[in-house]
């Protein structure tokens, strides 16, 4: 079998949309010989390979389902993309469900979900343990200490990519700064859902189109019940058959994290580094299940994982309920959202070309915007005040926005000047 090319990430979404032409098509026999294990295979060795952020995500998913495999069309694949912008969760993770479902019903997007996931819950389940083993350490904390101005440069760059194409007029400027003030200088959850809100109710006000456009019907998405059975008989029931001595222990304080991490993530708009200020607000100064510390540590060890940000739910689990807590965070941050995914998929047009809808998330994408420059202040607020920080910020930015290094080589490097200088 012919080795795949090494894959090159990080691009931006504009780059991903233009790059998908009107002249593929999906190849129907492909889809129809795709069954689960191939399709677990697949986002087994995507979720291995895809570092560099979300769309670094995007960009190998659509390698793979369309490029390589025409498992789907690129009309199809911009269709959920698009969908999954503008709703609730990770966008990489939904559009990830999108694929599974569109391939196989609900069977498929649990399988591609969990395939593309697994490489990273083992690799934070790893570093936890050594972090909370070893991480009092001196020359571990070192490390961490040369973490922070670097994940403070890859917030910055993101509200810079994100606002230079959002915030194109006085009143959008206007609701990310008054955004970003009250979670500032309020913060709280409350001030989250309530910027959530005003700002799609301002976006209504605002930006809407007097014209709509009417939605076209949808098919209906391929199942496969007998392969689901099998896959259930011969491979999930024998995994969930040995991991259940683990999960014997702890069961409140895993239902607690399972109930707080899904709550929560029903919130999340515009991506995981919005949800910094809400996530520490609960878990930190509300339930005292982390420290500040810890947190911060927490969201570096998910920039050096393969998937998304948000499997720092992961870690915090872990450090309250072990094994059992890390699967109960990790299943609370990205289930309820691949649920509305899956939910709003069959009203796909409908959704994308509602006025309302749009007027809507052109207020809340605002917002967003100005929650990050937030969440900015709070992880460089955490950082050692001295040339050193500022150096490793300032080098880390000058890598992101004008060398367009990825993601994955900025937090290592950030660490190993952590441990040279501090």
């Amino acid at each position: 079998m012919q080795r795949e090319p090494p894959f090159l990430v990080h691009k931006q979404a504009e780059d991903i949309a233009k790059g998908m032409q009107d002249s593929s098509t999906t190849d129907t026999e492909s889809v129809e010989n795709t069954n689960l294990y191939s399709l677990f295979w697949t986002f087994l060795k995507i979720g291995s390979t895809a570092f560099g952020g979300f769309m670094a995500l995007i960009s190998v998913v659509q390698n793979y389902v369309v490029e390589r495999r025409r498992l789907l069309s690129h009309e199809e694949m911009l269709d959920g993309i698009s969908l999954a912008t503008i709703l609730p969760g990770p966008i990489a993770f939904n559009v990830v469900a999108y694929v599974g479902y569109k391939l196989r019903g609900i069977v498929g997007a649990l399988t591609a979900t969990v395939a593309v996931t697994l490489p990273t819950f083992l690799l934070i389940l790893i570093l936890s343990y050594g972090y909370f083993t070893w991480g009092e350490i001196p020359s571990v904390n070192r490390f961490f200490q040369g973490f922070i101005p670097a994940v403070s440069a890859i917030i910055v760059s993101t509200v810079w990519n994100m606002g230079r194409k959002t915030l194109k007029g006085v009143p959008e400027m206007l609701i990310a700064v008054i955004a970003c003030a009250l979670l500032i200088g309020i913060g709280g959850f409350f001030i989250t859902l309530g910027i959530i809100v005003v700002a799609g109710t301002a976006g209504y006000l605002l930006f809407r189109d007097p014209q709509q456009k009417t939605p076209l019907p949808k098919s209906e998405p391929q199942t496969d019940n007998t392969s689901s059975k099998r896959l259930y008989s011969s491979t999930l029931l024998p995994i969930v058959t040995t991991a259940a001595p683990f999960f014997s222990t702890d069961l409140i304080m895993a239902g607690k994290i399972l109930i707080t991490f899904a709550g929560m993530s029903l919130l999340l708009f515009g991506g995981g580094f919005v949800f910094i200020p809400l996530i520490q607000e609960i878990v930190v100064d509300g339930k005292g299940w982390v420290s500040h510390k810890e947190f911060i540590d927490g969201i570096a060890l998910g920039q050096v994982t393969p998937g998304p940000i948000l499997i720092s739910a992961a870690f915090i689990g872990y450090k309250m309920a072990g094994l059992l807590g890390a699967v109960a965070g990790t299943i609370g941050i990205f289930t309820p959202p691949a649920v509305v995914m899956l939910i709003c998929t069959s009203y796909l047009d409908k959704i994308k070309d509602s006025r309302v809808i749009k007027a809507a998330m052109r207020g809340i994408r605002c917002g967003v915007i100005g929650m990050i420059m937030a969440a900015a202040y709070v992880v460089a607020s955490t950082a050692e005040p001295n040339l050193i920080s500022l150096t490793i910020f300032a080098a880390a930015l000058f890598a992101l926005l004008k060398l367009k290094l990825e993601v994955v080589w900025i937090i290592p490097g950030a660490g190993l000047l952590g441990l040279l200088f501090y």
